[in-house]
């Protein structure tokens, strides 16, 4: 049971249909950390830490989106843990 850090640029039909809410409120519900923001090239980035498994389950989460989104493609960059987020929150 390890703690990872996990950087995703995901692409698609992902602006406009509620996709930082509905990832705000994975996050949260899986005790997660981190952010997520939209990228003026259409995509959406997203920072999560806290613990592997669960990381991997907002993840997963994120490859369906929520009604609405199409999710074409998710770029993921495993980084190493540092600890230095605190709650899940959306940038603008």
């Amino acid at each position: 049971m390890g703690y990872s850090r996990a950087h995703l640029y995901i692409q698609g039909m992902v602006q406009g249909v509620f996709f930082r809410n509905f990832t705000r409120e994975r996050a949260q519900n899986l005790g997660i950390n981190g952010w997520v923001q939209n990228l003026r090239d259409g995509r959406v980035e997203v920072l999560f830490e806290g613990e592997k498994t669960l990381v991997e389950k907002a993840i997963q989460a994120c490859n369906i989106g929520p009604p609405g989104a199409r999710v074409t493609d998710i770029d993921i960059q495993w980084e190493a843990f540092v600890g230095d987020q605190e709650g899940f929150h959306i940038r603008y």
